[in-house]
């Protein structure tokens, strides 16, 4: 079984690629120094300096190799790719919760970008999975813990 294909936008890829970078050129020589000056305290096997920068020193490389092997996996959605007559990842969507008339714009994203506090939502996520490949004036069924949303699909747009 290979890896999973990362889908990411532009905007996507470039966030990936600053966190890996800062990772390797910055957060790499912090946690170095900081190693440094734990065991200039002494005896390491008591020392909680050493054992939280040694900790923080795997979540670094750990995040790094995780990264490094989404990049390598990465597709990247074109804006050219983006079509607005039916959603895909890279669209825009408004949609209107028909039970309580709220509309709600979501970009649709892959998973690895994916942050609903900023309205960026997973195309593997139940409201991206329920508009996926839907047109403009479809309504939808989510399934939710809660029960079931219609939502209504108001607009499409990159």
């Amino acid at each position: 079984m290979g890896d999973k294909e990362i889908i990411l936008t532009q905007d996507g890829l470039k966030k990936l690629e600053e966190e890996l970078e800062n990772l390797k050129s910055v957060k790499r020589r912090e946690v170095a120094e900081r190693i440094k000056i734990a065991i200039g305290y002494g005896d390491i096997s008591e020392n909680s300096e050493y054992e939280d920068a040694k900790n923080e020193q795997a979540f670094i490389e750990g995040r790094v190799i995780t990264l490094e092997k989404m990049l390598r996996n990465a597709r990247i959605i074109n804006n050219d790719e983006i079509v607005t007559d039916s959603v895909s990842i890279g669209s825009v969507v408004t949609v209107e919760d028909l039970e309580f008339g709220d509309t709600m714009e979501y970009a649709i994203v892959g998973s690895a970008e994916s942050d609903p506090l900023r309205n960026k939502i997973s195309n593997e996520s139940p409201v991206g999975k329920a508009i996926l490949g839907k047109k403009k004036g479809t309504v939808v069924d989510v399934s939710v813990p809660a029960g079931i949303i219609q939502y209504k699909i108001v607009d499409i747009k990159k």
